[in-house]
């Protein structure tokens, strides 16, 4: 798993309008973090305030996500207005995106976090996870009781994810990715069984069951969403899982950062173990060691595989604490 990325979720029994509308405005923040308290606007999307994981005050700017699939956002925080080194990704899934069909409401809340290892300190490596857990079940409160509820609301489902780091340029990685005849080098639990097209054909799995695969990309502007779906038709069963693609450059907010980030987001019920498909989030992350092994083969970064699944700078470390 890479180690600069952190993701959080949540099931949050509100719509994703109103999630959507709370999470736009920084003001909130006071309300459901830790300790980032907005002190002063400086524009329409930007606030100074303080932050749960350094002394000194920090520009908090948000950015919608224009995306047709479901809603979004990005935080972007640092020390220097209009100069940030953290994004913060956050997407908001509606049950239907991930049970086409279903009587479900609410939202899936998901929050993905990268550090930067040149700025990171040892309190924002040791502190994210928990901060960031228990921030995310800070909003899932209020947002639920302002729906008004008095105790927390269970999801069908519940997200986990995969990442890793791919020392290759983002280009070949879309090239070689949103091409599903592609998919037979890295999928080890698909099987071609008939026609495969770019975009969809019939393979069959490791109990030799027939499923359909169909993917589709989508340009979020600064990264990619490549969205997975597997159809069993004998069982009507169907599995969607999504990647992002983000250039390493982006998420860490360093031009000298090489390659990309793909981290993987996968659907499990909550309260049934599957019998078809992936069954396992290990599954996914087996695949994600294959197409890095690919990709960066492809690219000539040879030694990038071996020194692992995280992004190391290539030049010494700038920033040691704050």
């Amino acid at each position: 798993m890479e180690k600069n990325t952190f993701a959080t979720s949540a099931y949050i029994a509100t719509s994703p309008e109103s999630a959507f509308e709370y999470l736009c405005s920084l003001k909130n923040l006071d309300d459901w973090t830790l300790f980032s308290r907005m002190k002063e606007q400086v524009d329409e999307d930007t606030w100074l305030g303080t932050a749960s994981g350094y002394h000194k005050n920090l520009y908090y700017h948000v950015k919608k996500l224009d995306s047709k699939l479901f809603y979004g956002i990005e935080w972007h925080c640092g020390f220097e207005y209009q100069k940030y080194f953290q994004v913060y990704p956050v997407l908001l899934f509606p049950p239907d995106y991930i049970e086409p069909g279903t009587d479900e409401k609410g939202v899936y809340f998901h929050w993905l976090s990268f550090v930067d290892p040149k700025r990171q300190t040892q309190m924002i490596m040791q502190g994210i996870h928990t901060v960031h857990t228990s921030e995310c079940r800070s909003l899932k409160g209020i947002l639920e009781r302002k729906a008004g509820l008095t105790q927390a609301a269970k999801g069908r489902y519940f997200i986990d994810t995969d990442t890793i780091y791919v020392d290759a340029p983002i280009e070949v990685a879309i090239e070689y990715l949103k091409d599903l005849r592609n998919i037979d080098d890295w999928a080890h639990l698909l099987r071609p069984n008939g026609e495969i097209t770019a975009d969809s054909g019939e393979f069959k799995d490791e109990y030799d069951q027939k499923v359909k695969v169909a993917v589709r990309l989508h340009n979020l502007s600064k990264y990619y969403l490549l969205e997975q779906e597997h159809f069993y038709p004998d069982y009507d069963y169907y599995q969607r899982s999504v990647a992002l693609l983000i250039p390493t450059s982006y998420a860490f907010g360093d031009p000298d950062a090489s390659g990309l980030i793909l981290h993987r987001i996968t659907f499990w019920k909550a309260d049934k173990s599957l019998t078809h498909g992936k069954l396992q989030i290990e599954d996914f992350g087996a695949e994600s060691m294959n197409i890095k092994r690919l990709l960066e083969g492809k690219a000539g970064n040879l030694q990038s595989f071996d020194r692992g699944m995280s992004y190391i700078p290539k030049t010494p470390e700038l920033v040691n604490s704050r």
